[in-house]
């Protein structure tokens, strides 16, 4: 349970203060899960308005609190009146042209979690998980739990599973404001122990009170019997409404067609779906003071720094390194060192410095361990202590090692490999795929060994001339790249580390695929600055033209459009600002295919998922997906970043209109849909509806975004990693909690096909390696049909206490099936024992606890699947791993 010593005073007067002075509450949708729901319920609240508005006055709180080192203090009359942006904070504090990218993504985090709560098995039923059915005290106990393992695995530096367990802490507690009579009882304030639970919960409604009278309408304004006791209402048939209770009430509610009929709920606007929706905003109104006060809680107990850790409240990404420590690699070694040295040095103090470092080091047979550290100087110490020693033979556990760093490392992120020999583990290869999506992360290799020469470290065996293909898939994978060169230059070229480490965005090649001697060009619009091509390979010459027709070739030193630099066969072209807007052209010839990245700084970026629409049923909303199923209509929502709602008059006229699917690595049109807005503007919210047809095809895809920026150029951007249409629908979930030593836990597994006969074998893993015994090894999927499975993760006594487990299962094709791999993975968190607290033993200890019983059995079921028509029952089983897997690609 998390400390109590923090007074409520202390941590809400400046914060009604704040609420006082900005506007509050927009209308926009427990209050509904999140924007999708606006459409059943317009001018409602949702959970994802009361989230992000909730964390925004904090991150205020704290810019007011903490002036920037090297800029004018914020003042608060400066927000008021106004709509509170995090691309207004950003460029107030740390100044313009800083992204908000990463705290975005953050906050997209947080605000799924709360959604998918109301979605998932394991918790849209569980009542205690949602202030139901007067089970307050339980409710407490679990709202308290959630929270815990949100600080825990801060502390643990495992920040995306902190903000999954935030998320579902402040469903919770925004329910409470929705399901209870709270505001029915007059209060003004949020409820003083949910956050702080020194205390029993006091005037409760008892077994035998009768809380409600019948209501036979929609609106049910005066339905509650007594307006002294604390009581909510219950929804469903588990547990059952005893006579005289309260129904949750709603059109889905069946409860609330038994006497007394009506509910209290104010989820919404709607009388459709709230009985008491004319207390909607006063609900609302407490949920958000309730929500600023968790997260300035949270603030609290893990410091300014560790709380803008929790919500990427930075501009900056991490510096992640993965190297290679045997004995031919004293050039590489030094290169990071280099590079290492001179972004702590050049960024220590300013809005870029690296939050976080991680250095994996790798040979063979091993690899690691992981040190990770947020303090510059622990990791420049730990990294001058790497030295090229032992060794000198191929392959290497490359990708193991990668593997460890994408675990530690935080999303949007870059992580840069170091090495000059092939990976021994290409078995590896699919899941690091994957997991670079799952983490959005984007790898980098530089190999000093050109794929064709044979001389050089020693070799036990005759080795493959494609033998480095599998970085070159995760690079494909993960937006990375892989860069050949040669010890005498990787100095040089490494110096793209801090470069890539800029937050730069890559502008899409048209057309995609490179071929020697065939022009191509890319687009430059009004908002993009400090434009840089690089280009390698077996180069012979090339040259560069600008749309006023004016050319540069690949001499070195300054032209009339840029500064060339070359390292060996890496050139390195940076185009004078501001460059002239209109489409650029290049043409490259070299013998075999060359590489060319063009990247650019701007704020005008994007952030998407991948979502399926829940339109039936007494939360809808948008469901969100990981990844898009082959056969299965769904939903993209992009959010565009650094729109510049208040800044450059240009920004503000920028508008996207299509975007584009695109095949990938060959470069093919899928398709093209219109973008259509959704909200006010200045959110820059679009959404798209994929049909089935568009992901018929499996595999990778890129996103493309194309329209105008505020002069009537042309407008394209490129998401920053490709997604990948999987084959089948694959979750993983465990019931809503932790995990403890010496206990045995139960995890379901859930797969649906939507596109086809699928033929599967199944294989499971665990990191670190616990015990787990599955009962489905093998599967055949009609089209349209499901299958459930279990497994039992043993944790053992020795466990780390406050540490992270993650589960994999990976679906493959039977030997010889073209179906490509398809991942799940699910991150659990170790608790040590916590003492007996005598306040939730008295929660627990009134009536049964309903636990989900959809995923629940000990076979093996089948069950069709209902056509993947959204509002059919088959919805219902939608489980963990569409979060787990990191819900969106942002």
């Amino acid at each position: 349970m998390l400390p109590t010593d923090v007074p409520l005073s202390h941590l809400s007067t400046s914060l009604l203060l704040l609420l006082l002075l900005l506007q509050l509450l927009h209308p926009a949708s427990s209050f509904f899960p999140n924007v999708w729901s606006l459409l059943a319920a317009p001018g409602s609240v949702t959970h994802q308005d009361l989230t992000e508005e909730a964390a925004l006055n904090v991150t205020l709180q704290l810019f007011l609190e903490q002036p920037p080192p090297v800029r004018p203090p914020l003042h608060l009359e400066d927000f008021l009146g106004r709509t509170l942006l995090a691309d207004d904070l950003f460029a107030a504090y740390f100044g313009p042209g800083f992204p908000s990218r990463r705290f975005r993504a953050a906050l997209g985090e947080v605000s799924r979690a709360n959604a998918a709560q109301d979605f998932l098995p394991t918790s849209k039923n569980d009542p205690d998980l949602h202030f139901d059915a007067e089970r307050l005290g339980q409710g407490r106990t679990r709202l308290a739990g959630a929270l815990q393992e949100a600080l825990v695995a801060a502390r643990a530096l495992d920040h995306t599973l902190a903000r999954r367990r935030l998320g579902a802490a402040l469903h919770a507690l925004q329910d409470f404001y929705s399901h209870s009579n709270w505001v029915e009882l007059g209060r003004q304030e949020p409820h003083p122990h949910l956050l702080w639970p020194r205390q029993e919960l006091q005037s409760l409604a008892q077994v035998g009170d009768p809380t409600c009278s019948d209501c036979e309408e929609l609106s049910c304004p005066g339905n509650l019997l007594d307006l002294t006791l604390l009581t909510s209402g219950y929804f469903g048939s588990h547990p059952s409404k005893p006579p005289g209770k309260c129904s949750h009430g709603g059109r889905f509610d069946r409860s609330s067609s038994q006497p007394p009929r009506g509910g209290i709920n104010k989820d919404s606007t709607s009388p459709g779906f709230s009985p008491h929706h004319m207390l909607h905003l006063q609900a609302a109104k407490l949920a958000l003071l309730a929500s600023i006060q968790a997260f300035s809680l949270l603030r609290s107990r893990l410091g300014d720094r560790g709380f803008s850790r929790l919500l990427d409240i930075s501009p900056a990404s991490s510096l992640s390194f993965v190297l290679d420590t045997t004995g031919s690699m004293g050039e590489e070694i030094s290169a990071a060192k280099i590079q290492a040295r001179h972004i702590v040095e050049q960024r220590r103090g300013s809005p870029m410095e690296p939050a976080h470092y991680i250095l994996v080091p790798f040979h063979d047979p091993g690899f690691g361990p992981v040190f990770t550290t947020s303090d510059p100087d622990s990791f420049w110490q730990q990294l001058n202590e790497l030295h090229a020693l032992g060794g000198g033979d191929e392959p290497e556990m490359c990708l193991s090692a990668l593997e460890l760093a994408l675990l530690h490392t935080p999303p949007l992120s870059d992580i840069f490999v170091f090495t000059d020999a092939s990976p021994k583990d290409a078995v590896l290869t699919n899941r690091v795929e994957s997991l670079t999506q799952e983490r959005r992360c984007r790898v980098t290799f530089f190999v000093t060994e050109d794929p064709l020469r044979v001389q050089g470290r020693a070799r036990r065996e005759v080795l493959s001339p494609l033998r480095f293909e599998p970085y070159e898939a995760v690079a494909l994978a993960s937006g990375g790249e892989v860069i050949f060169t040669k010890d005498q230059h990787i100095q040089d070229v490494a110096a793209i580390v801090g470069d890539s480490m800029a937050d730069l965005v890559t502008l899409p090649l048209e057309p995609p695929v490179v071929v020697s001697g065939r022009p191509f060009g890319f687009s430059v619009d009004a908002l993009l600055q400090r434009v840089t091509v690089r280009i390698h390979g077996e180069v012979s010459s090339f040259w560069i033209r600008s749309p006023a027709g004016v050319s540069q070739g690949q001499e070195e030193g300054e032209g009339p459009l840029g500064h060339t630099r070359r390292f060996g066969q890496f050139w390195i072209v940076t185009m004078n600002d501001p460059p002239q807007p209109g489409t650029w052209e290049i043409q490259v010839i070299a013998e075999g295919m060359p590489r060319v990245r063009v990247q650019a700084q701007t704020a005008l970026d994007f952030l998407f998922y991948f979502g399926i629409p829940m339109d039936e049923g007494p939360h809808p909303g948008l469901y969100p997906l990981a990844q898009p199923v082959a056969g299965l209509q769904t939903q993209l929502l992009v959010e565009v970043t650094g729109l510049g709602f208040r800044g450059d008059p240009r920004d503000l006229r920028s508008h996207f209109s299509h975007v584009v699917l695109r095949g990938i690595p060959e470069g093919a049109e899928r398709g093209r849909v219109p973008l259509e807005p959704m909200g006010p503007r200045e959110r820059g919210l679009l959404a798209a509806s994929l049909p089935p047809a568009l992901l018929s095809t499996t595999g990778p895809f890129s996103l493309e975004l194309i329209g105008q920026d505020g002069e009537g150029h042309g407008l394209h951007r490129v998401a920053r990693q490709p997604c990948t249409v999987v084959p089948v629908l694959l979750e993983l979930s465990s019931s809503p909690g932790s995990l403890a030593p010496g206990s045995k836990a139960p995890l379901s597994l859930h797969i649906a096909s939507f596109s086809g006969p699928q033929d599967l074998d199944l294989r499971t893993s665990v990191n670190p390696r616990f015990p787990l015994t599955f009962n489905l090894s093998r599967v055949r999927l009609e089209p349209n049909e499901s299958v459930w499975g279990h497994l039992w993760l043993e944790v053992p006594d020795s466990a780390a206490p406050d540490s992270v487990v993650m589960v994999t299962v990976t679906a493959t094709g039977r030997e010889g099936s073209l179906v490509p791999p398809t991942h799940a993975f699910l991150w659990l968190l170790v608790l040590a024992p916590a003492p007996q607290d005598p306040l939730a033993a008295t929660a627990h200890s009134s009536g049964p606890i309903l636990h989900s019983t959809s995923s629940v059995s000990t076979l093996v079921t089948r069950g069709r699947a209902a056509g993947g028509r959204i509002g059919n029952c088959w919805w219902g089983t939608v489980g963990g791993v569409l979060l787990l897997l990191g819900l969106a690609s942002w």
